[in-house]
């Protein structure tokens, strides 16, 4: 029997290519993987107003491309804000995942419940200021964009990879566009999910996530009803599927077996 398509999300300020090696040691061992550009990061799908990055809405994204490659049931792979969106789409359409995998984001009500009795709401203090129209856009694109490569390398990118992902986000419209995921009540979409999650999930976190707290990591299995695996990564930076993914492959694989009728 053939196994079921993997579709992996990319998140803040990433391109596809963020999968680049997920995906290729992915379809070495047979899987079909697709790495959609979410939206605002393509100019052909780049709408504006809040309105347009709601939650409700960048699931009907995944689920439209799903269909349109004649996909039903798949794997779901998701980084940053595309991990917030496996979350919520494992809670709402979980008849057609297989498996779900988050690479660093922990379930968003872990962060909720732990917001005030650890780091995670000073280590998510962007959050706030990303709500201030044009601001941070004007400070992070500023003196050619050096501001912003500088916080991702020192987050844990590698430079090539900074470089690639502010000048994509230098495009006209770009980052407003990808910004807008924290603008369209997505936070609190996510905040409001339900209590737990039916999907086998593997949660794969960095110890040196400089915007997501061990707290908030630990406190995940409370979410997570059906079979789960927690797999910390000490060292490991934010940027798992570019910068770590030796580190998780092995896991990740095992997961997506495990998913595949015998």
């Amino acid at each position: 029997m053939t196994a079921a398509p993997v579709i992996c999300l990319h998140g803040f300020p990433e391109q596809p290519s963020a999968f680049d090696v997920v995906a290729s040691a992915l379809r070495d061992e047979g899987f079909d993987v697709h790495v959609p550009a979410q939206r605002g990061y393509d100019a052909a799908n780049r709408p504006t107003g809040r309105a347009a990055y709601r939650t409700p809405e960048l699931a009907t994204d995944v689920l439209r491309y799903a269909d349109a490659n004649g996909i039903d049931r798949f794997h779901l792979v998701g980084h940053d804000w595309g991990a917030g969106l496996a979350w919520w789409l494992a809670t709402h359409v979980p008849q057609r995942l297989v498996t779900m995998t988050s690479l660093a984001v922990p379930h968003p009500r872990a962060m909720g419940a732990v917001a005030l009795r650890s780091s995670q709401l000073l280590k998510s203090y962007y959050v706030g200021l990303f709500q201030i129209p044009g601001l941070p856009e004007r400070a992070l694109l500023s003196g050619g964009g050096r501001r912003f490569e500088r916080a991702l390398t020192q987050s844990g990118l590698s430079p090539a990879r900074a470089a690639e992902y502010v000048r994509a986000m230098s495009e006209p419209g770009a980052l407003t566009a990808a910004i807008s995921w924290y603008r369209g009540a997505s936070v609190r979409d996510m905040l409001t999910l339900p209590d737990v999650v039916d999907v086998p999930v593997l949660y794969v976190w960095g110890s040196e996530d400089l915007a997501l707290s061990r707290a908030a990591a630990e406190a995940t299995t409370r979410f997570v009803r059906s079979r789960y695996r927690f797999l910390p990564l000490e060292g490991a930076s934010h940027w798992l599927p570019q910068e770590h993914a030796h580190l998780f492959l092995p896991a990740l694989l095992e997961h997506l077996r495990s998913g595949e009728p015998s």
